[in-house]
């Protein structure tokens, strides 16, 4: 059994290579070091509905560094699929211009409805009925249909005397994967690799512990526009990821229902921009009583992850995102949840090797940016 999270995560072959060919498996990078294979560093793009982040890392004997950060703006339109596929595609070059990363091998990921990370446990099975059960596992747990999509495992732990069987499963489906490999392609980029959020950010969450005293299980909430992911890796060395169909977008809405104004003034109001102001007290009010569904979803999760065999209690929330920024929303948490939530910036432990741009760039949003240093970390 792997001992740590990155072991366990750099582990899992839930990466695919695009290819004329389809979508393979990724050789995992430890095999190009046992080699002695020369790695390349990639760039983490992380394409949400609300804007594209960027980060480069290179790791040496010190750990990682930035050698670059970016993030743009998608601009919203009300126009079709196409449309907004062409604004995520000039975000993604406006972020490579102001970037200025040193390669075009780029990391993306999935997330979402359309995306599934579940964990099995079967009896001994042959190598060659193994891929069909855990078809079928998919076919079942799946919210979608898996003919439609991509379906991946890896195999975590065998039980004692070969009782059973323990793996994880991720699938996808191809409209998701294929929509984020165009606008990496279209914005002149290879994408050599399509990861999931929630792994992407346990990988982040594994590598930062190596250089930090924590212990005890920390869960991560990335809270973005559009949806919620909670992950956790237990003792098991399986990690638990879910999304929560509830996020940013959902509580503007309703903050801009109860004070009577447009959601790009509770955008402004929230975040701390300039524009027509909410009274203090009222805003509080609002983002509180609009928080509470997603509070609800995650203590739900959070009891059904500690209802699980060998699963270890939370002793922490890591909270990023875009929405996490919002100025009083970790306190709100702080005060509905049973655990202590902290805002989490992935970079305060790794070093910045270019400009001071760059540097107050991932000082201050940071937290947004915790899913591209995960895809960054990965190596090809």
């Amino acid at each position: 059994m792997l001992n740590h999270i990155s072991d366990c995560i750099d582990d899992f072959v839930f990466t695919w290579i695009v290819q004329r060919k389809g979508w393979i498996h990724y050789m995992k990078s430890k095999w190009r070091r046992l080699l002695g294979l020369k790695e390349y560093d990639v760039l983490g793009l992380d394409i949400g509905s609300s804007a594209v982040r960027m980060v480069q890392l290179h790791r040496d004997n010190k750990g990682f560094a930035v050698i670059a950060a970016g993030i743009s703006d998608i601009e919203q339109s009300n126009g079709d699929g196409a449309s907004k596929s062409d604004n995520a595609i000039k975000a993604v070059q406006k972020c490579l211009a102001s970037a200025k990363p040193r390669t075009r091998l780029a990391v993306c990921s999935v997330s979402g409805p359309e995306v599934a990370v579940r964990n099995f446990r079967f009896p001994p099975l042959a190598p060659e009925a193994l891929e069909g059960a855990v078809r079928l596992e998919a076919s079942q747990v799946c919210p979608f249909n898996v003919d439609d999509g991509v379906v991946d495992y890896q195999i975590v732990e065998s039980g004692a005397q070969q009782e059973s069987v323990a793996g994880v499963l991720v699938a996808a489906t191809n409209q998701v994967i294929k929509r984020k490999a165009r606008i990496a392609e279209k914005a002149s980029l290879n994408c050599v690799l399509m990861d999931v959020d929630g792994l992407a950010l346990l990988n982040c969450l594994g590598e930062s512990k190596k250089d930090s005293e924590q212990t005890g299980t920390s869960a991560i909430l990335d809270v973005g526009a559009s949806c919620t992911t909670l992950a956790v890796m237990g003792e098991n060395n399986l990690p638990f990821v879910r999304t929560v169909p509830y996020a940013g977008k959902d509580i503007v809405a309703q903050i801009a229902g109860e004070t009577n104004v447009s959601p790009e003034i509770v955008m402004k109001n929230i975040y701390g921009s300039a524009g027509p102001a909410i009274p203090e007290e009222n805003l509080r009010l609002s983002l509180e009583k609009a928080c509470q569904k997603l509070i609800n979803d995650v203590a739900e999760t959070l009891r059904y992850h500690s209802a699980q065999a060998k699963s270890s209690p939370v002793e922490r929330i890591l909270v990023c995102g875009g929405f996490g920024m919002v100025k009083g929303f970790v306190d709100i948490l702080n005060k509905k949840l049973p655990v202590k939530a902290i805002l989490w910036n992935p970079f305060d432990s790794m070093r910045c090797s270019v400009g001071r741009q760059c540097l107050g760039l991932i000082q201050a949003d940071g937290p947004t940016m915790a899913v591209a240093a995960g895809l960054a970390m990965r190596t090809v």
